[in-house]
Formats: structure tokens, C-alpha cells, sequence
């Protein structure tokens, strides 16, 4: 019998991240732009949809809700069922639809964290923000603080959602870093809060305060006039994928920093409605827009009082 005569073992498509948030039609929020944020980073991604709208709430019509707990459920059995997951690096956790997915999806993370403790989860514990307020279902709330935080080697909340997960406020940085400090424990090793303490910064500028058990890092950054909806989730993704990629995560903010700072730059020139990813740009341009950011970010750094244990 010759070698041709043996039939082929296919080998399953290797994921490296498994991404779990919104999906729409139209628009760039969620998975729309998680996936080709990570894929551009050199990532094989699978995106699991929590809900699929037509488009995000603030349009006069949308249409579509929540998936299914069982189709949910299925979703992400199947992706072990089919042997995907033995190289599995990390699974982001954005919007979900309700509680019953929280449950769902920590029965299945816990479930790999048992099998490989080196997988690192990272969640954007999307809850709302100052001008809209909560905007999923408020029982969430709890969820995320009982059953996924814990889960978490990153958190990458928005001041709104970082004072709703803590119960305390959160008017400067220095009570930004008490109330994050609150939130690292177990597996939570740091906390990257977006647009935090925002009356405290320049006019033209936002931070983002990067919190671990030893130290605290204010991220300043550029002030962009263009308020497309998918910033946070294009802020995880591309901190995530940096991070993974090996640099520190002081680094890995900044540059997820950058990402946003690039791609509302992006979105204000062209004038549109929806965020316009810097990926789409050409390779010249992209470099030509990194290198105006760099020089506009400051620093600050500091050691916390009292760190935690390692």
C-alpha cells in the first residue's frame, strides 16, 4: 500500500484569542472591531456574539437582541468541541446581553482556566458611560463583580463603570487608583482605566490610569473632536493583542492608547458617522500618524503606598 492510499489528518484552525462581545450589522462597536483590530496585530481570532443589533442604540431604529443562552452556550462548547482551543492564548469579555451569558461564560472560562492556567482573560466590563448612564441590563452589575472579575487577569473599565463596579468615587486620579486598588485581587494582577478623572485633565487632552499591585501610570493623551461608539472596544482589543505580543503592559496601553488616538483622527478627517479603523490605512500613512502621536502623550508614574501582595 503506497502513502497515497492513507487518507490526509486535517489539522483544526488554531485560535489565540477567542473574543466574546456584541456583533452589528452596521457600525464598528464590539466584535466588529475587536476581530480586525487583533487580526491586524497578527492574531487568529474567533468572535462569539452575545447580541446581534442592527445597529447600536443611538440610531432612531434597531433591531435584533440577544442570542439564545443555548445557542450561546453552544457557541462556545462547540469551539472546544472542535479542538480550536489547544493553543488558545487569551478570551476577551466585552458586551454581553444578560446575565444568564455571564453565568454561561464563566462556567466555560473556569472550565479552561482548570485546564491551562497560563490563559489570560481580559474583560471590558461594559455596563455605560456619564452621558448615557447604564445601558445593559443592571443586574449585570452584580454578575460581573461575583462571578467574572474574579476571573480576570485585566480589567479595561471607564471611570462610569469603574465607580458602579467599586461603589466609591472616583473625582481624581488618586480615588481612581484607591478604588481600582479595591479590584485587584486573585487572579486580577491590573486595572486600565479609560477616560478616568476627566475634570481633572487639560482641555485638549484624556488619561488613562494604568493600575498594578505596585504602582499606578497616568496615560495623557490627545482630545480628539469625534465621539464614534466603539473606542473602548478598539482600546481592549489593541491592549490585549500588544500584550500578548510580549511588551509590558505600561507599553501595551500606550500603544492601545495610540490605536484610538490614530483611528479618531482617522474618523474626524473622513467625517463619518462610525469609527474608521487606522488598519485600513496604508502602511506609509499608518507610520506617519504613529510617529504625530508619539510626541503627544505624557507620563506620569508612581509607586502605591501600600502594594499588595504579589
Amino acid at each position: 500500500m503506497n502513502e497515497a492510499s492513507f487518507p490526509t489528518v486535517l489539522q483544526p484552525l488554531s485560535l489565540d484569542v477567542v473574543s466574546v462581545q456584541s456583533q452589528v450589522i452596521y457600525g464598528r462597536v464590539g466584535n466588529n472591531v475587536a476581530v480586525p483590530a487583533l487580526e491586524a496585530l497578527g492574531f487568529s481570532v474567533a468572535a462569539v456574539p452575545t447580541v446581534v443589533f442592527s445597529n447600536t442604540p443611538h440610531y432612531p431604529t434597531m433591531h435584533g437582541g440577544a442570542l439564545p443562552t443555548e445557542w450561546f452556550e453552544g457557541y462556545l462548547q462547540d469551539l472546544s468541541a472542535r479542538g480550536a482551543l489547544h493553543a488558545l492564548r487569551a478570551i476577551l469579555f466585552g458586551y454581553l446581553g444578560n446575565p444568564r451569558q455571564a453565568d454561561a461564560l464563566a462556567r466555560w472560562a473556569r472550565a479552561l482556566l482548570k485546564e491551562r492556567a497560563s490563559l489570560r482573560i481580559v474583560i471590558d466590563p461594559v455596563i455605560g458611560d456619564h452621558d448615557h448612564g447604564i445601558y445593559v441590563d443592571p443586574c449585570l452589575v452584580d454578575t460581573y463583580r461575583r462571578d467574572l472579575l474574579p476571573l480576570a487577569d485585566g480589567l479595561t473599565p471607564n471611570g462610569f463603570e469603574l465607580a458602579h463596579l467599586t461603589g466609591l468615587a472616583v473625582n481624581d486620579v488618586g480615588s481612581v487608583v484607591a478604588a481600582a486598588r479595591t479590584l485587584l485581587t486573585g487572579r486580577t494582577k491590573w486595572i486600565a482605566v479609560t477616560s478616568a478623572a476627566p475634570d481633572t485633565c487639560a482641555r485638549d487632552e484624556m488619561q488613562v490610569v494604568l493600575v498594578t499591585r505596585t504602582q499606578a501610570e497616568v496615560i495623557a493623551h490627545p482630545r480628539i473632536d469625534a465621539t464614534p461608539k466603539g473606542t473602548g472596544d478598539l482600546f481592549c482589543a489593541t491592549l490585549t493583542g500588544h500584550w500578548l505580543g510580549g511588551v509590558g503592559l505600561a507599553e501595551a496601553t500606550t500603544q492601545a492608547c495610540r490605536h484610538v488616538v490614530q483611528a479618531l483622527r482617522h474618523t474626524e478627517r473622513a467625517q463619518c458617522a462610525e469609527l474608521l479603523l487606522p488598519m485600513a490605512d496604508s502602511h506609509d500613512n499608518h507610520t506617519t500618524k504613529a510617529r504625530e502621536c508619539v510626541s503627544k502623550f505624557t507620563y506620569r508614574i508612581f509607586q502605591c503606598k501600600q502594594p499588595l501582595p504579589i
